[in-house]
């Protein structure tokens, strides 16, 4: 049931996203100087920085592929737009983007709601073979973000990952807060289904209490008095902060909601179920 429950969660948060996620990259932190890319059509966003030597991405395919390459980095002060990758097949070079001398062009991405510096990229039917892009800066210090693949595709286990790592893209790589997140569309309509998801769940659980503890103090309608009201309210807020601030939780944000929940309808979930009752009304 619990898993039937986060199904359903996850896929009305991709029916009513689809149309910013159908446009987004995968995003990938990288953890290591050389990454092995698998599904090379499939748009994914790595992001990095150099520290003193270049970034190898590897790619082997059996069969020929749609190949396509670019470099973007943060718009941020102080920002260097020097990144360059040099493609090599079977280990023989034959593209090269120069980020050195390329005219840098700004570019908005809706879905985390920042703005990217695009720099030079490479499209081409590739033939099978072992392939592998090397990205560099003169000084082999800066940050970039290489996208990798054109087919937009994105599913549950994508949006969990995203919703996982964006923090802390915004957080390292734009040294933004992750409050930042909430001037998306994506941000802040997560916020308004879950608080919806919340409130559906704490409706359909009073509902039952009532009909299951009729007579009883379990199912009365109110159960919390107006210091219990403003307490929920104080936690809603904090949790709220808390996960905004932080990793942008699904779960924390959930609780928020439904603390706002509780505050408004004047019913505690928590005290149903213990039969305890502050409200002085019922």
């Amino acid at each position: 049931m619990k898993n039937l429950a986060k199904k359903c969660f996850f896929i009305l948060i991709l029916f009513v996203f689809f149309p910013i996620l159908a446009f987004a990259h995968q995003p990938r932190i990288v953890e290591s100087r050389s990454t092995i890319v698998l599904s090379p059509e499939i748009s994914k966003a790595y992001y990095s920085e150099l520290i003193g030597v270049p970034d190898i991405y590897i790619i082997n395919s059996t069969t020929s592929f749609n190949l396509y390459v670019n470099i973007l980095v943060p718009d941020i002060e102080g920002q260097k737009k020097d990144i360059s990758a040099v493609i090599f097949k079977d280990g023989i070079e034959f593209a090269k983007l120069d980020g050195v001398n390329f005219e840098w062009k700004k570019f908005y991405e809706p879905f985390g709601a920042d703005t990217y510096l695009m720099g030079p990229e490479y499209r081409a039917q590739a033939e099978s073979g072992s392939y592998e892009i090397r990205v560099t800066s003169p000084r082999n210090d800066s940050k970039y973000s290489l996208a990798i693949g054109e087919i937009e595709a994105f599913n549950m286990k994508e949006g969990i990952n995203a919703l996982t790592v964006i923090p802390e893209i915004k957080k390292n790589f734009f040294n933004e807060s992750p409050i930042s997140f909430i001037l998306s569309s994506f941000g802040w309509g997560l916020i308004i289904v879950l608080y919806i998801f919340s409130f559906i769940v704490g409706i359909v659980y009073r509902f039952i209490l009532k009909r299951m503890a009729k007579g009883t103090v379990r199912g009365v309608s109110k159960n919390i008095s107006k210091n219990d009201r403003l307490l929920r309210f104080v936690i809603g807020i904090v949790l709220l902060l808390w996960a905004v601030t932080t990793t942008w939780s699904p779960v924390l944000i959930f609780f928020s909601g439904f603390c706002f929940f509780e505050a408004i309808f004047s019913w505690c979930g928590f005290y149903a179920a213990l039969g305890k009752n502050t409200c002085p009304i019922e």
